[in-house]
């Protein structure tokens, strides 16, 4: 199984390096005491969940790293990466620019983790509806409220489009301004060849990423334990109000098959939990965080396949070099 080795970096705060090299920020995962009273449960896969993976070690590639054993649909985009060891397993059009649909949401939830609080409540406004014809959401109105915590399981978990917008508005002051700081952290983080231009991944023009990148953003998003426990949530119950200040309630499961126990990952493998995309634009898509039998983490993505079965065949594929 060939690889190439990861460059290593001294852990800062910042860490500004210029003419191509990674932009990195590290902060601790964010601990809060609620202030606003809501109900919620979860049911959680995993008792191990999180992983020290945002730190000075990254992997790289520049080319593709293809094992001719893995046969997955030409028209995709993937890539396979050891956490622990810091290297690339296999990549695949890694560099191509391609569109995330939902995989969106992990940026989303990143820079709302950054730059926001868990207890923070958010207020719908005029620009939650999402009108586009089969968008995924949890038909949000104009006043409703919930906290951040709670928005951000929904939007991970389910994939909610109205939410991303209640978070990207209360977040950044306006969706357009939060799409930009989307953007400035891409940067940061070194997922340079990446741009955005709404929260939430629904398709529209120069809106774009690649599985590298993908792959930095999820990593990134990895620092924040709340992260780690929302991926790997099956299903979230919880309740907020409204605009007429009444109780809302919402039950929603997991838009991952491996969680859901619909698909089975190989022997050997633990598939700790991620998040799924889909336009016809982007096609299916997939990015994952999963464990070998020592424990060690691996980030696996998949972008731009045909249809569910397909991504999910060429994923498990994928995360059965974790194995061989």
């Amino acid at each position: 199984m060939s690889g190439v080795k990861c460059t290593s970096k001294v852990r800062k705060v910042l860490i500004s390096v210029l003419l191509g090299s990674i932009l990195l920020t590290g902060c601790s995962g964010l601990s809060y005491s609620s202030k606003y009273s809501v109900t919620s449960s979860s049911a959680n896969n995993n008792s191990t969940l999180f992983y020290p993976t945002f730190a000075s070690d990254l992997c790289v590639v520049n080319s593709d790293i293809i094992d001719e054993e893995v046969e997955l649909s030409e028209t995709v985009s993937a890539g396979l990466f050891d956490l622990s060891k810091r290297r690339t397993i296999y990549a695949k059009n890694v560099n191509m620019r391609v569109q995330p649909a939902s995989l969106t949401k992990v940026m989303t939830a990143y820079v709302a983790l950054k730059h926001g609080t868990l207890d923070q409540v958010l207020v719908a406004g005029s620009d939650v509806y999402v009108n586009e014809s089969g968008a995924q959401k949890i038909g949000l109105k104009e006043g409703d409220r919930m906290t951040l915590d709670q928005a951000l399981r929904i939007l991970l978990i389910y994939s909610a489009n109205d939410v991303a917008n209640l978070i990207a508005s209360n977040i950044g002051g306006s969706v357009e301004e939060f799409v930009e700081m989307m953007n400035r952290e891409a940067v940061n983080i070194g997922a340079t060849n990446s741009h955005f231009v709404n929260p939430h991944g629904l398709t529209a023009d120069e809106h774009y990423v690649t599985a590298y990148d993908m792959y930095l953003m999820f990593n990134a998003a990895m620092q924040y334990d709340v992260f780690n426990e929302i991926i790997n949530m099956k299903e979230y119950t919880t309740s907020y109000l409204d605009n007429t200040g009444k109780s809302k309630d919402v039950d929603i499961t997991s838009t991952n098959g491996y969680l859901r126990g619909d698909k089975d990952a190989p022997s050997g493998v633990t598939v700790i939990g991620g998040k799924t995309g889909t336009t016809q634009a982007a096609g299916h898509c997939l990015i994952l965080l999963a464990r070998d039998v020592t424990g060690a983490p691996y980030i696996s993505v998949v972008m731009r396949d045909t249809d569910s079965g397909k991504l999910y065949s060429d994923m498990t594929t994928l995360l059965g070099e974790i194995v061989n």
